[in-house]
């Protein structure tokens, strides 16, 4: 027998006796875990333990409507695990990421809390194993919960933050589509585009990255539950999983059904990698946008000058007037992070063996912080960048009057030779491009005026303005 103290208690496993902290709601086989395994800082996500607690509740409720657990047993778990739930419990959920790589760990660290939880209310012990897990296996409940757990972020954070960022683009790009400015193919200057026109390219790639995640959702709402061990579904009611999978659908209002082939969601994890790829995809155009941002930002005398953003603190410990893109650089940042995220759970998708995919903790870690960094970027994007930034028209104007790519609408009257000699000439005098275009050629100003100017040319047409 262990030494006990006032501070701990004894728990027992099958592997024998270990104590465990006495205000600890989790049992032995958590603190074994939390013991023997110390691999980084990072903790099992709230929202997969959350997502576990909601299988928990739909199982209880089902195994006692089918009369596989005791009616006053079943709701002491059932009301247990919606605490989970709520989260009013989450402190004592301590195990890292880094653990066995069916999510086993976790998975009876639920089991344990849950039924420690429902002892208390019912007055008899409640089995972790026998009653709270009753019909399941963590190679089931973990996948199954990766899906709900990032089918809710999905829906809840996800696509409205992404649906915001392109609301607030798309008035932004209205509201500058008549300003006429310098277009830029690699960072050089090329034909003139609209602001507005530069803008609603923005939109349009945010809208395309959020009907990417929406249709890698079809996929996601397939769950495992009900397969147990290998697929098979041994241990389990026949009825067990249509029915606690309904209960998932109806409480989440999310359209959850069971997995067509429960050793494909079992053994492979391709639903969590088609949308890491879409959330990746969704970084890359976040990232897009904010460097473009910068870009057009930069300054204010030496940049582009194109733009101003909202000046949210202060950019230097040493110089005083210095006021940096601090959203823009941050959303890099986490843009860079998603995409890394994506590589690991290329590779973990690709680890399962044979019946069982043995990196679930990692996907469902890299999964939930990426879908909160696409979130929280489009988020601040939105509420603290697009609205406020001030387009400076004065030098967006002046800069194009000097643009030598206008010529290229002169090209075809004159020739190319010839329009990139009156291009040489207007640079190295500094001089507008009609003025020197005037004395090149034999065509009157009013004409080149026409010909060059920049409103024609953001049409891609011949038509007069």
């Amino acid at each position: 027998m262990l030494p006990v103290s006032a501070q701990d208690r004894i728990e027992k496993d099958s592997l024998g006796e270990v104590r465990v902290a006495a205000r600890a709601l989790w049992g032995a086989q958590t603190q074994r875990a939390l013991d023997n395994v110390r691999i980084g800082r990072a903790r099992m996500p709230a929202n997969l333990v959350h997502a576990i607690g909601l299988v928990k509740w739909a199982a209880a409720e089902t195994n006692g409507e089918l009369g596989e657990l005791p009616a006053p047993l079943a709701a002491a778990i059932s009301a247990a695990a919606l605490e989970v739930v709520e989260g009013r419990h989450d402190g004592h959920f301590p195990l890292g990421v880094m653990q066995t790589g069916s999510g086993t760990s976790t998975h009876m660290n639920v089991n344990e809390v849950v039924a420690r939880l429902a002892t208390e209310r019912l007055g008899e012990r409640v089995h972790p194993n026998d009653h709270v897990n009753r019909g399941q296996s963590s190679n089931d409940v973990i996948p199954t919960a990766l899906h709900v757990a990032a089918a809710l972020a999905v829906r809840n954070d996800l696509l409205p933050a992404l649906g915001q960022l392109e609301s607030a683009i798309g008035a932004r790009a209205e509201a500058a589509r008549g300003q006429v400015k310098v277009g830029r193919t690699h960072l050089m200057d090329a034909l003139p585009v609209t602001v507005g026109q530069e803008m609603g390219a923005w939109r349009s790639q945010v809208s395309d990255a959020a009907a990417r995640i929406e249709a890698a959702r079809v996929r996601l709402h397939r769950l495992a539950l009900g397969g147990t061990a290998v697929g098979t579904g041994a241990n389990a009611h026949p009825g067990f999983a249509a029915r606690a999978i309904a209960r998932l659908a109806s409480r989440t209002g999310i359209g959850f059904v069971a997995a067509p082939d429960r050793f494909a969601v079992m053994a492979g994890q391709d639903a969590a990698v088609e949308l890491s790829a879409a959330l990746r995809g969704a970084a890359v155009v976040l990232l897009k946008v904010a460097n473009d941002l910068r870009w057009m930002n930069s300054g204010p005398l030496a940049g582009l000058g194109e733009i101003s953003l909202p000046a949210l603190q202060p950019g230097s410990s040493i110089m005083p007037a210095k006021v940096n893109p601090v959203i823009p650089e941050a959303v890099a940042m986490a843009a860079t992070q998603v995409m890394a995220h994506d590589a690991a759970v290329g590779m973990a998708g690709a680890s399962g063996n044979f019946q069982l995919n043995v990196m679930l903790p990692l996907i469902a870690h890299a999964l939930d912080e990426s879908i909160a960094l696409v979130a929280d970027s489009a988020n601040a994007l939105a509420a603290r960048v697009i609205p406020g930034l001030v387009v400076h028209a004065g030098r967006i104007s002046e800069s194009l009057a000097r643009n030598p790519m206008l010529l290229t609408a002169l090209a075809p009257r004159i020739g190319y030779d010839r329009a990139a000699r009156i291009a040489q000439r207007a640079a190295a005098e500094s001089r507008p491009i009609v003025d020197v275009a005037v004395e090149e050629t034999c065509l009157p100003r009013e004409e080149l005026g026409r010909l060059l100017d920049p409103a024609r040319l953001v049409r891609g047409d011949d038509r007069d303005p």
